[in-house]
């Protein structure tokens, strides 16, 4: 097919646009991703994207608003209680994280401004808000869970699941002694303990009445 004329939108729009790049960065890796390959994939002039997209910073936050509004489409409603809420999700995060593993990061490293994720912490904010927590509870909340899931998602996506860290009881004896208690790294059954974990340190502090630590 011959490619269309400089500044011809050929049917793009926006979503379009994003979920292209998604699906190639998907296929080829973040760090081959470029406007000019990604024209080339829609055979399009580049300058069919800059009429929608304005820039390279502007085309990755919609590949990350994509990908956010592909989990929440999956998502349905999320359930009753702010704990619920919260593990809804963080499981809908995870398979988001290894659904898109190469988009994944730019989650992780370009602030979340879009309606879709603002949507999803206001739902969980609201929840906690309904449940009565301190205000500096829920305050902190969203980057307390978002801290957590960002970094156990990017350590464990080139991980190998299920797998028992190896070390050397003579020179680490205390990792060696709960090595075996490691070996679902990665796992969904990790993930869910983890967060359940990050949960109740939330929840403890609630307890005080102010969000104030526990002493």
């Amino acid at each position: 097919m011959a490619r269309r004329t400089q500044g011809t939108s050929a049917g793009l729009d926006r979503g379009k646009i994003a979920r292209a790049a998604v699906a190639l960065v998907d296929r080829d890796g973040l760090d081959r991703f470029g406007v000019r390959r990604l024209a080339q994939e829609l055979e399009v002039d580049p300058m069919s994207i800059y009429h929608h997209i304005k820039g390279k910073a502007a085309l990755l936050d919609a590949m990350s608003e994509a990908v956010l509004v592909e989990m929440m489409a999956d998502a349905g409603d999320p359930p009753a209680g702010w704990a619920e809420t919260a593990r809804w999700i963080a499981r809908h995060y995870r398979e988001l994280a290894y659904r898109h593993p190469e988009v994944f990061p730019l989650l992780v490293t370009r602030a979340q401004t879009a309606p879709v994720a603002l949507t999803a912490l206001d739902r969980l904010i609201g929840a906690m808000r309904t449940a009565g927590l301190p205000d500096r509870v829920v305050a902190d909340a969203p980057m307390t869970l978002f801290g957590f899931l960002n970094g156990y998602l990017l350590a464990v996506l080139n991980g190998q699941p299920g797998t028992a860290p190896s070390v050397d009881p003579a020179a680490y004896p205390g990792l060696a002694s709960v090595a075996p208690l490691q070996h679902d790294y990665g796992t969904a059954a990790e993930f869910d303990r983890l967060v359940d974990t990050v949960l109740a340190g939330l929840d403890a502090r609630a307890a005080t009445g102010t969000g104030d630590p526990l002493t």
